[in-house]
């Protein structure tokens, strides 16, 4: 029997809903005040809470915090007299499964009761699991079968995500996806696609970035045929595939401003028209947006209009890099090496330790996508059981050890390895020289005709430097 938490300072509300609850197989103690709530949960494990947003003594966005931050595995819906949707999308962002208004009606709550706690045993579910590192590989077969591609690490920076990712699939909220290029943002959107209702629906993904704008209308809405000079045959556009489901504009800040405009009117009014067609068509599709570009930036810029993010902007989520997620690099380069295994029948067993230092030292620009390729390509060149460091591309095994070396001058290490001398005036005009091409070589990639010339010298007379630091092959 699950056991919910009533906080609610109207005692005939508490009372109502404690009665209401317990006939329909729940275990519920009540409370009138956040001291009071955070007393009976201190004594027993709860389940779920509901809590009225306005208490005597505290409000629910405090009670909220202090409920997560002690008891984590406890699921929160907010309770309110009125709707604010900005106050809710804080809320839902600090870990509020749900925000509703008064007045309450039993199947509405009931429903969202059974769904937060769900909800909520897949997130602990995913805790548990997730920090575990002998439950590793399970964790990652189970979210595979479910989501595709799309892998989750161990580190607090993947564990978040995977939290903010279950919170919000289970809503209809239209979400932005922000971060770098590469960081897995189409992934992501599978998993909270797969993860909804809609799941058994259409997942339509689509590139922005390379519409130009004539075209885009026609992709976004479809055209009848005869519409226009080249309209042959009745297009359907990517709206109306995406009916029922889910639709993801990747790269959204590309568009222009007379589709920005076209695209605020089918994000309020759920229809659109065919070009050339005078029907009205319904939608019920969620949207998800992506891009790598600041938004906000863009709007003060006058590149992006300011009402249309606001209507994709219920809910964000940003990616982080996978230079952030730390020992997470090797979780997925071992998952990108069995699917390059099946996909290249090979039997490539793991990584040498050089390799793991490497990656991990690695800065990664191009992210999981870097990554995935280069592992893609490290199997097909390796002819052994594991990936040795010369199956990997020069610029990034170059990298690191060039990472390695720096260290190593910024540890002195390299000054009593170069000279065997009292430090003097020569040998510190030495160390310097090789810090400067160390920046040079990582600010153009390793591309060593680019840095002989910002060093102003010739090539031979970079290798020759680069020999005598180790750093030529």
């Amino acid at each position: 029997m699950k056991k919910i938490l009533i906080v609610d300072d109207e005692i005939n509300i508490g009372l109502l809903l404690s009665k209401f609850l317990t006939r329909n197989s729940f275990s519920v103690e009540t409370a009138t005040n956040g001291n009071s709530a955070m007393d009976h949960m201190s004594k027993q494990k709860f389940d779920l809470v509901l809590c009225d947003y306005r208490l005597e003594d505290t409000d629910g966005k405090e009670m909220l915090i202090k409920i997560k931050d002690n008891y984590p595995s406890t699921g929160v819906i907010i309770i309110t007299g009125y709707s604010d949707i900005k106050l809710a999308v804080e809320l839902i962002k600090l870990g509020a499964y749900d925000y509703i208004t008064k007045p309450l009606y039993p199947d509405e709550i009931l429903n969202t009761i059974n769904k937060a706690i769900e909800t909520q045993i897949a997130l602990n579910s995913v805790d548990e699991i997730a920090t575990s590192a002998t439950k590793k590989e399970k964790l990652n077969k189970k979210v595979e079968a479910d989501t595709g591609e799309f892998v989750v690490g161990q580190s607090i920076a993947s564990r978040d995500l995977m939290k903010q990712i279950m919170l919000v699939a289970p809503t209809s909220y239209s979400v932005i996806l922000t971060g770098e290029s590469g960081t897995g943002k189409e992934s992501v959107a599978k998993t909270i696609h797969l993860n909804s209702p809609r799941k058994d629906k259409p997942f339509v993904a689509m590139d922005c970035g390379s519409l130009t704008k004539e075209l885009a209308g026609s992709e976004f809405f479809g055209h009848e045929k005869g519409s226009f000079t080249g309209a042959l045959y009745t297009k359907i556009g990517h709206f109306e595939m995406a009916n029922g489901g889910t639709l993801f504009l990747d790269e959204v800040g590309n568009l222009s401003y007379e589709i920005q405009a076209a695209l605020l009117r089918t994000v309020q009014e759920r229809k659109i028209k065919r070009i050339g067609s005078t029907k009205e068509l319904d939608l019920d599709v969620r949207i998800i947006v992506a891009t790598n570009e600041n938004l906000g930036d863009s709007i003060q810029k006058g590149r992006f209009r300011e009402d249309l993010f606001h209507r994709f902007n219920e809910f964000s989520i940003h990616l982080p890099p996978i230079s952030q997620r730390g020992r997470d690099i090797m979780v997925f380069a071992n998952t990108f090496l069995g699917i390059a295994n099946e996909e290249l029948s090979r039997n490539v067993q793991g990584f040498s330790e050089e390799v793991e230092e490497c990656f991990l030292t690695y800065n990664w620009p191009g992210n999981v996508r870097e990554l995935k390729n280069v592992v893609r390509r490290a199997t097909l060149l390796t002819e052994g059981e594991e990936i040795q460091l010369k199956a990997l591309p020069l610029e990034i095994s170059t990298y690191a050890k060039a990472t390695a070396i720096e260290n190593a001058v910024e540890n002195s290490i390299v000054r009593s390895a170069l000279t065997n001398k009292p430090r003097d005036l020569k040998n510190a005009a030495l160390e310097a020289e090789y810090e400067a091409i160390l920046n040079v070589l990582k600010e153009v990639n390793f591309n060593k005709t680019k840095a002989a010339k910002i060093l102003n010298i010739d090539r031979k007379t970079l290798y020759n430097k680069m020999k005598a630091i180790d750093l030529d092959n």
